[in-house]
């Protein structure tokens, strides 16, 4: 069976105003690093079947478990569909030399309004198995509170 990790969090702006900043590369560059890490877009092309290269770099290297190197993590994202203002849904493939962060996974970013802004559900599917379940759903929590705090201060 396919493993998928999850998270969800209501953020309280409008479903246009958070699918903008899953579409804007400085936004992304602010918002989608976890907590600890840092990131850098190479390149972007914010398209069906366009995408984007992210290099994440952890804060503090002692310790950190990169997927490309001790301090960072590389990830090919490609935009495999943008549907306005609802849902996005990204491939992702990491540069490793460890077979066990090796595949293509999916994130399905769902945007449903509510009474108190947007829910925003994050889906993940074929997870490599070198990435832990727990520490991934807890990264992407931390992504959604980084994503909230974002537009809810530019709104």
């Amino acid at each position: 069976m396919t493993r998928i990790d999850r998270a969800g969090k209501v953020v309280a702006a409008a479903p246009e105003a958070v699918y903008a900043a899953l579409l804007d590369r400085d936004a992304l560059e602010a918002w989608l690093p976890p907590a600890g890490m840092r990131g850098r877009i190479d390149h972007w092309d914010p398209r069906p079947g366009g995408g984007f290269r992210m290099v994440l770099t952890y804060l503090d290297a002692e310790g950190s478990p990169g997927k490309t190197s001790d301090s960072t993590d590389v990830v090919e994202v490609g935009f495999a569909e943008l549907t306005p203002p609802n849902r996005v849904v990204q491939t992702a493939v990491f540069e490793a030399d460890d077979p066990a962060y090796a595949g293509t996974m999916t994130m399905t970013w769902q945007l449903a309004a509510t009474d108190g802004g947007t829910e925003v559900t994050v889906t993940a599917t074929d997870v490599p198995p070198g990435i832990d379940q727990a520490q991934h759903e807890a990264g992407i929590a931390s992504s959604l509170a980084n994503l909230a705090a974002h537009v809810e201060a530019a709104g």
